[in-house]
């Protein structure tokens, strides 16, 4: 049986960036990852870098235009050029672990007791490990609802395995319309897909302020993507030259014809195999690890971080949940998830649907005085020079105090202008600063000194 001070379970951006600050600060540290096709966790290999590539790369076909076959081998092209990438991410993601100390080792973990795992190697073989501190970082996997014939059609993706299909779908259906779900949408649709989205609720995009999602659901309609409100797939069958969907909707039952069907309903905390209940690790109602504000399971040597301890689901979070545990193991332990700010996120359509802090309703709703601003995004110079004049930008604002609440921002590069809004709600910035700051030119940034003078 092999001993170290630290096993971390996961090669998620959380437990990669502690690993290597353990062996960096000169103690024994394990990684454990299952696979070496997970190099790096979720992110570089299945989620945010590839699916941006392939979003990038569908814009960029999209104003190329042309025949669906010469769409199509835009696609085969894009992928495959992903392949490459993601194969190189893991490769460095690998070898930045092994340089800084850390031992990797490849196969499924899962605990005999709170201090002992097994781990079922990926080479063949079973080795045990013993560890005096544990870090759970294995994720997220994607949910898939109980459809009748779901799991025996040939035509049936998530979004961890649509990726590896280098035929481009002509008709493409999405179930779930969810922010993944609605990203793969776009970008299927800009590579030259028909595409129809299935979402069970009655409101699209429920979370979001009612103008953005109203401009995002025009937008799709314009681009031809259809959006069906109130849709419960009740079964998929495969037919010779594609599969076919049974949808009740708030009207009708409706058959659907599709090439390529891509499950988007959600992904649940990747506990299953850990066998946690040996180890004493409690979970919540949804599968998830629980932890209190430091990260700690309910074993005091056992700490989660990531998608696996619930909650929101971001590279970033998992990066500043190593920070948190850094703290406590290095530092003095203040750092927690009740001081870490404001969270922006965003939604990465064409354009991109950017947010960070409240709506104008859940401001109304904690008795707040405020007002709001909204400008369309066609009235920033830079919006047409890059022909991207679709979308509209808010933000919401202390009345009294003349603090910024809330940012939401659908317009081009909003991934990028969101972060300063961000800085300005957790250093407790007026919205007078940005609304009078000195922006270069032409960048979209500028719009926020006329979005925050109709205030």
């Amino acid at each position: 049986m092999r001993r170290f001070k630290h096993i971390v379970i996961g090669f998620g951006k959380g437990g990669k960036t502690l690993s290597a600050i353990l062996a960096a600060a000169g103690e024994d540290v394990a990684l454990v990852e299952r696979s070496a096709m997970m190099y790096g966790g979720a992110c570089p290999n299945v989620a945010c870098i590839p699916t941006k590539m392939l979003e990038h790369s569908a814009r960029l076909s999209a104003v190329q235009g042309g025949g669906f076959e010469d769409r199509a081998a835009r696609y085969r092209d894009a992928v495959e050029e992903k392949r490459r990438l993601t194969a190189g991410l893991r490769e460095n993601n690998y070898k930045k672990a092994v340089g800084a100390g850390v031992t990797v080792i490849t196969g499924e973990a899962s605990f005999l007791d709170p201090h002992r795992i097994q781990v079922k190697l990926a080479e063949g073989g079973i080795q045990e490990l013993y560890g005096e501190y544990f870090y759970l970082d294995t994720g997220a996997v994607p949910a898939v609802p109980p459809i009748e014939g779901l799991k025996q059609s040939s035509h049936v993706y998530t979004s961890e395995t649509m990726m590896e299909l280098d035929r481009l779908p002509r008709r493409l259906a999405v179930i779930g319309g969810g922010y993944i779900g609605l990203e793969f949408a776009s970008f299927y649709a800009n590579f030259g897909s028909e595409v129809t989205v299935l979402q069970h609720g009655k409101a699209f995009m429920p979370k979001e302020e009612e103008e953005i999602s109203q401009a995002v659901l025009k937008e799709f309609a314009e681009r031809g993507i259809r959006v069906v409100n109130e849709a419960e797939t009740l079964s998929v069958q495969d037919e010779n030259d594609g599969t076919v969907l049974t949808v009740r909707t708030s009207e009708k039952i409706v058959n659907l014809k599709a090439d390529a069907v891509l499950i988007a309903a959600g992904r649940r905390p990747n506990t299953d195999m850990l066998n946690l209940e040996a180890a004493g690790v409690e979970l919540n109602g949804r599968n998830a690890v629980r932890v209190d504000s430091q990260l700690k399971t309910s074993v005091p040597h056992i700490w989660a971080m990531g998608d696996v301890k619930g909650g929101l689901q971001f590279t970033y979070i998992s990066l500043d949940d190593s920070r948190i545990i850094k703290s406590q193991l290095l530092g003095n332990g203040g750092r927690t998830t009740e001081n870490r700010g404001a969270i922006p996120y965003s939604i990465f359509l064409d354009p991109p649907v950017s947010r960070v802090g409240m709506t104008e309703k859940e401001a109304r709703a904690a008795g707040l005085d405020i007002k709001t601003a909204v400008l369309p995004a066609a009235a920033i110079p830079k919006a047409k020079a890059l022909g991207k004049t679709a979308g509209i930008l808010k933000a919401v604002v202390d009345r009294q105090t003349g603090l910024i609440l809330g940012a939401h921002l659908y317009c081009a590069e909003s991934h990028e202008m969101i972060n300063l809004f961000k800085i300005a709600i957790d250093a407790g910035i007026p919205y007078t600063v940005l609304r009078d700051g000195i922006y270069n030119h032409p960048v979209m940034s500028e719009g926020i000194n006329d979005l925050l003078a109709e205030l």
